[in-house]
């Protein structure tokens, strides 16, 4: 309910009414042409990570890079990375990342799983009437429960296909660079966090419901 409440409060700030509206459920580490047994094995990976989970990995030695997701295929190919995340199983393979590199780790630290939200102007949203905010609301809720119980099913059906081809390794990272990753993305939230009040609030939110 903080949570909620805050974004209610920060939607006002920036003139924006946010509502969920889909979920692409549990997200894999992402795929590697290398194996990657300790956190060691990071240094010197060019790894297509974005945001502060690549910020992450760049604390570990990596040299992490935006590639575009169209481009995420070709780069594997051209050696120009060695490792990349999308999504899950279902679009990843789609893309044809399991082609490309032959080593499939899980679970994905930098983003567990992807909440997408459409943003309406402040003042649009307030001229509909009540029967119209609700009617909205409804959809983009049964949109999130449509779209989040797609993904799982997908996402397992395609992990299935993937270890029966047997092509790939999937592999869980070890205990120990889990533990690492931990360690350093606190530490890396911690530092964003602390550079505006909003960030502050935010996180301050989001630690007292997880505790």
């Amino acid at each position: 309910m903080a949570v909620v409440k805050s974004c209610a409060t920060h939607s006002a700030r920036f003139n924006i009414k946010p509502i969920l509206c889909l979920n692409t459920g549990t997200q894999m580490g992402g795929r590697c042409t290398r194996e990657v047994p300790s956190s060691d094995a990071f240094r010197g990976l060019r790894y297509r990570m974005p945001g502060l989970g690549g910020e992450v990995l760049r604390r570990l030695g990596a040299s992490t890079v935006t590639v575009p997701g169209g481009e995420i295929v070709q780069s594997l190919k051209s050696g120009a990375i060695d490792g990349a995340e999308w999504v899950g199983p279902w679009l990843d393979m789609d893309l044809g990342l399991h082609k490309m590199a032959g080593y499939y780790y899980y679970p994905g630290f930098h983003e567990p799983g992807t909440g997408s939200t459409l943003g309406i102007n402040i003042r649009l949203w307030e001229s509909f009437d009540a029967s119209d905010r609700r009617l909205i609301e409804d959809a983009t809720a049964a949109e999130y429960t449509r779209s989040l119980a797609e993904f799982d099913f997908n996402n397992a059906l395609w992990l299935r296909r993937l270890r029966d081809e047997g092509t790939v390794k999937i592999l869980k990272f070890d205990d120990s660079v889990l533990k690492e990753l931990f360690g350093i993305s606190k530490d890396v939230i911690a530092e964003v966090s602390s550079g505006d009040d909003l960030s502050t609030k935010i996180l301050n939110r989001f630690e007292s419901v997880a505790a």
